[in-house]
């Protein structure tokens, strides 16, 4: 069956459908990895969004379904220059195209996603639909595309209720604002007993559970929409805890200090972000997955200083706030698949929790 993806410029683009028969309209960012296409999926800090694999061949390692960030996949829909027909991988649990059928989730297949990425490389991510309907008249199709915002995302993935991961000497709390499973998993991995709680839940909770530090994680859309989240984030920076804080949780504790957040023309999505620790001069490896940064010239150095920058573009990958126990990165530590070059951030809590 044809397919079609319309992008708000007007570009339309004609290829094969190799996922559910749904039309969606979403808004489009590429993502550079070579692998972790399962990882990519399952990632709540792509919901609103549907994602263009730069990658040509995707799918033939099949989906291992303990490879998941999340319960089910996140994005909206999935662009690919080829779906691989078989996955071959002795952990296969199912082939991807079955997968994204399974999941409702649309995919346009056949495609030049080298020239779509240069697109948006060039305007900036921008609005779009998947379609197995040929529009004569794109202008029956255009308002909805231009109308359509991310919104509302942190609700739609977080968690409903409380749970725990590991066990261990060590009382973490988790602020799940999207959260990739394996932020608990790296902390469980290290013997420290993780509560999961959900987006809304009020810094008062955190700060009587006794807990040793405070994870703030990862999750989609626009930081400075989540009002009322920011004001117990505020809260809990005034608390004393240990917190460190990753990408959307990362923002959210610069706008809870007054700091500034800004959307990025097309994001940072993929395996392959290069980071500069300010207070050594060394460079790592990262993988990374949004579209809003903090604004450098907003930060009141009286207040933090930034950690980390990205080497490409020179934007805030990271800040340490001055007088308190809290640290926050813009990238992934956690990131699987991916480079673990900062993997050791997570041993880096810990010695923040040893001072407490």
């Amino acid at each position: 069956m044809k397919a079609y993806l319309i992008l708000e410029d007007g570009n339309v683009f004609e290829g094969e459908s190799v996922g559910a028969n749904k039309e969606v309209v979403s808004e489009f960012v590429f993502n550079t990895s070579m692998t972790g296409y399962v990882e990519v999926l399952t990632d709540p800090s792509y919901a609103g969004q549907s994602v263009v694999m730069t990658y040509p061949l995707i799918g033939n390692y099949g989906v291992c379904l303990e490879d998941q960030e999340s319960t089910k996949p996140y994005v909206e829909g999935f662009v690919v220059n080829e779906l691989a027909r078989l996955g071959s991988n002795f952990r296969k649990n199912i082939d991807l195209k079955d997968y994204l059928i399974e999941h409702d989730i649309p995919c346009i297949q056949g495609i030049d996603t080298r020239h779509l990425t240069k697109i948006i490389r060039n305007k900036g991510c921008m609005n779009g639909m998947i379609t197995t309907t040929k529009y004569d008249d794109l202008s029956e199709v255009m308002e909805k595309i231009h109308n359509f915002k991310v919104t509302g995302v942190v609700e739609k993935t977080t968690c409903d209720k409380p749970y725990k991961v590991g066990t261990g000497d060590r009382k973490v709390a988790l602020l799940d604002f999207g959260a990739k499973k394996n932020i608990a998993k790296s902390l469980a991995n290290r013997n420290i007993e993780v509560t999961v709680y959900p987006a809304s839940t009020p810094a008062s909770t955190i700060i009587e559970g006794n807990y040793d530090g405070v994870m703030l994680s990862n999750g989609p859309g626009d930081p400075s929409e989540n009002v009322e989240i920011i004001k117990e984030v505020k809260k809990l920076s005034e608390s004393g805890l240990p917190i460190f804080a990753i990408c959307l949780g990362h923002q959210l504790m610069a706008l809870a200090h007054g700091f500034k957040t800004e959307k990025l023309k097309y994001g940072h999505h993929g395996a392959n972000h290069p980071v500069k620790d300010l207070n050594t001069g060394r460079v790592y490896i990262s993988t990374q997955n949004h579209n809003y940064v903090i604004c450098d010239d907003s930060i009141d150095r009286n207040i933090a200083k930034p950690w980390f920058i990205n080497v490409n573009d020179q934007t805030i990958e990271g800040v340490e706030y001055m007088g308190k126990n809290i640290k926050t990165v813009q990238f992934h530590p956690e990131a699987c698949a991916g480079p673990l070059d900062t993997d050791a951030l997570f041993d880096e809590f810990e010695k923040m929790m040893e001072v407490k």
